[in-house]
């Protein structure tokens, strides 16, 4: 049916290639890495917090993990940022296809997609392989008809002359022996 109504359609497996790579994506897996991320930050911030204390000996150090500290800081609100937008886009994505994001994973929900992409893809091909298989077999059937009403063509031109000759010796005038 989309081949024939919206044959445009057929090429959105395109616009989802991303999708087996995103079935690999486990948003658990992201949420926890952010956790130790965040962790591990705090955890720089008490070591300056910390060496701070320490006097005239830790000073270098102090400056230097400040350094890194405001870079870093930068680059966990920028990660965070995405991780959220990631998990919105999840969401919305599940909400899209009528799916409860509490109920249905993103895992759950890609995977889904990428197995229907898969499944449509092959009933595609399987399905023009079906239609030239039907073409094969009427072009087929269609040669030994078109041979034989070539043949039959060939017969009755040949008979035609034949016809004529017996038409033009049943009119000539008959002879006196004849009679």
């Amino acid at each position: 049916v989309l081949s024939e109504k919206l044959p445009e359609l057929l090429d959105f497996p395109k616009d989802l290639a991303s999708l087996e790579l995103a079935a690999k994506v486990q948003l658990k897996s992201l949420a926890e890495e952010m956790q130790a991320i965040n962790k591990g930050l705090e955890k720089v911030e008490q070591e300056l917090t910390i060496s701070e204390n320490d006097g005239p000996v830790s000073e270098i150090f102090c400056k230097t993990l400040k350094g890194f500290l405001s870079g870093a800081e930068a680059e966990v609100r920028a990660l965070t940022s995405l991780y959220s937008n990631v998990g919105r886009n999840a969401d919305a994505l599940a909400l899209y296809f009528g799916e409860d994001p509490a109920r249905c994973p993103f895992e759950q929900v890609v995977t889904t997609l990428h197995n229907f992409v898969k499944l449509f893809t092959r009933s595609h091909e399987e399905n023009c392989k079906q239609l030239d298989l039907e073409k094969k077999k009427a072009q087929k059937e269609a040669e030994p008809e078109k041979a034989k009403g070539e043949s039959e063509n060939e017969k009755d031109e040949l008979s035609h002359p034949i016809k004529e000759l017996d038409i033009s010796l049943q009119s000539q005038p008959q002879t006196a022996s004849a009679k």
